[in-house]
């Protein structure tokens, strides 16, 4: 009996909230399609049962509907039912209606007297006017709150956003910039808080440059608002005005070129390789007794070299002049041998200038140097091996890698090293040796020698035929024609296998090292249509991945069609879900949608 009369009550309950959602999804409706006469008949009903719950739909549509007395009366009978002061936030905003404004004010005026600089209590009326549309009342809570704590510290960033919110751009720059300088807001939070407010709006960012620019004529001796300069410079790509700004701070402050140092460094972060040296040429001029004039010296070279690597249309020309700059560098400051000056000069030498000999002598040099660090000194053998291969020098190319992998023999050192000895020995045409390298290299920790060891080991497993490796040995000769920079030598190879071999496995392998060709020689429509090949006629293969990902890295880094190489990297996480590229092509994306690349 008792389980039946439960069930009977559950189902009653459940059928009266049904109805009630029924009810209010109407009301709803009603009040969209401003049909107010029935969307009010349906809310005085729901109200009569619920009060509280349909209170705040009621007050607007009754103010949308234009019967202000019934919403004043509503709202006086709220304030009977409960104690809630903010409830005359609602009521002020009827008389605002009403065109009552003194009585509106009235309201508005007993909630101010509320804040006593309790954070809580002023935190609950900003968010009560924010609530109900009022930003300029709850400026003024924040505002008379910062007037009796006597200090804007604690509400700097709510209440610059709601100055900028209400198109206050000054009072926002004013709070973040002026009042605090520097002491209650920090360097880096201004600069978010600017961002946020600003962003890349250019007028904006020229109104907020001439607020500083007055800050810093009428306080001179204060960095802050200088530094807050330099930054929206920065953020308009005005590299040579940051750089006036510091150079006056830092002047201004002797601080013998350590700010310099640090907006060449970020110029040089954001690939402003020019402005860059500009800054390291102000910190050189300053003399070699300063602190960071051998510093200063070492990094704009490196600047120079990574400008150049990154040109794909570089002049050798320029490669003479970055020669120059090493030769003298290293002459007087011989000691830089030791640390990566000597392997950047080396190939500078090897790479652009193509002379490996020199290249080989300047690392040779470098590890024969008191002091240098054993894993640099490694490091120089296994670039010194490459350039050993250059020149054909196998066997000393196999050498210095050996020494490393049995120095290393635990260490990613010497799996590198194992790693080019493997290759060179697929080059020579000695499978079988390099198969057994290969075998263990393909657990290796380093994930870039692993999928490496692994395309190598699977090229040789696939296009091993004991009757027939003709075909692998000529590739593999292409191979090192490339990597010795025979480029017509090597083109002339692959000819003769697609002619003699028109049906072999190595066509999609064939297809790729031709686009290396093109892109090395800036014939990057050619390298397209030769990766579009392998995606259509092999994409089931193992370089189908490696080709989309190749095609998307052309449009972006070298056609600087960045839609185009967003595309191909999203097809690449679609087609491949399982590649290895894919977490790369993600970080891509992420990189073309936020605009951070060229």
């Amino acid at each position: 009996m008792w389980i039946g009369l439960v069930c009977v009550l559950t189902l009653l309950i459940s059928n009266t909230v049904f109805a009630q959602q029924a009810t209010t999804s109407a009301a709803r409706q009603f009040a969209a399609d401003k049909n107010y006469t029935k969307a009010l008949d349906q809310y005085k009903e729901l109200y009569g049962l619920h009060p509280d719950s349909v209170y705040k739909e009621y007050l607007r549509t009754l103010i949308e509907a234009r019967n202000y007395k019934l919403a004043e009366e509503i709202i006086a009978k709220q304030m009977t039912m409960r104690d809630n002061p903010f409830l005359h936030i609602d009521l002020g905003g009827v008389y605002e209606k009403e065109k009552k404004d003194n009585k509106a004010k009235e309201e508005y005026e007993g909630i101010m007297n509320m804040i006593n600089g309790d954070d809580m209590v002023t935190q609950k009326v900003v968010k009560e006017f924010m609530d109900a549309g009022r930003d300029d009342y709850a400026i003024l809570a924040y505002e008379k709150a910062c007037k009796l704590l006597n200090t804007t510290i604690l509400y700097v960033n709510p209440l610059a956003k709601l100055y900028a919110k209400t198109n206050q751009l000054d009072k926002a720059l004013d709070i973040i910039i002026v009042n605090n300088q520097g002491q209650g807001v920090n360097l880096e939070n201004a600069k978010s808080l600017l961002l946020e407010i600003v962003g890349n709006d250019a007028a904006k960012l020229q109104f907020t440059q001439k607020s500083l620019v007055k800050k810093i004529n009428e306080h001179p001796e204060n960095p802050y608002f200088a530094e807050l300069l330099t930054w929206i410079y920065i953020q308009k790509n005005d590299w040579d005005g940051a750089l006036i700004q510091i150079e006056a701070i830092d002047e201004r402050n002797q601080e013998n070129g350590m700010r310099l140092m640090n907006l060449a460094r970020t110029a040089a972060g954001a690939g402003q390789y020019d402005a860059a040296g500009k800054a390291y040429d102000d910190v050189v001029m300053k003399g070699a007794g300063q602190p960071f004039y051998l510093q200063a010296r070492s990094e704009k070279i490196n600047v120079a070299y990574t400008k150049l690597a990154k040109d794909p249309a570089y002049k050798q020309e320029d490669v003479a002049n970055i020669a120059k700059l090493y030769d003298s560098f290293l002459a007087e400051f011989p000691r830089y041998y030791i640390e990566q000056t000597a392997g950047d000069y080396a190939a500078l030498e090897t790479q652009y200038a193509g002379n490996p000999a020199k290249g080989i002598e300047i690392l040779q040099k470098a590890i024969a140097m008191p002091g240098i660090r054993r894993d640099r000194a490694a490091a120089f053998k296994l670039q010194m091996g490459d350039y050993y291969v250059l020149n054909g020098k196998i066997w000393d190319a196999s050498l210095s890698y050996s020494q490393v992998d049995k120095e290393f023999r635990q260490d990613a050192l010497g799996e590198d090293a194992r790693f080019r000895n493997s290759r060179l020995a697929y080059y020579r045409g000695d499978f079988e040796y390099a198969q057994s390298l290969l075998s263990i290299l393909k657990a290796s920790t380093s994930e870039l020698i692993a999928n490496d060891a692994l395309y190598l080991s699977v090229l040789i497993t696939e296009n091993v035929e004991d009757s027939n490796k003709v075909p692998l040995e000529r590739f593999a000769n292409a191979g090192l024609m490339l990597f010795q920079n025979k480029d017509k030598e090597a083109e002339t190879i692959l000819d003769s296998i697609t002619a003699a071999f028109p049906k072999h496995p190595l066509n999609d392998d064939i297809l790729m090292m031709r686009a290396d060709i093109a892109i090395k020689h800036r014939e990057y429509d050619k390298a397209i249509g030769y990766l579009k090949t392998i995606k259509e006629k092999y994409g089931e293969d193992v370089l189908g991945d490696d080709a989309m990902f190749k095609m998307a890295g052309v449009y972006q880094d070298y056609l600087h069609q960045n839609d185009l190489a967003k595309k191909y990297y999203e097809d690449l996480i679609i087609d491949y879900p399982g590649s290895t590229w894919a977490q790369t092509a993600r970080q891509k994306i992420a990189e073309l949608t936020n605009g951070s690349t060229p």
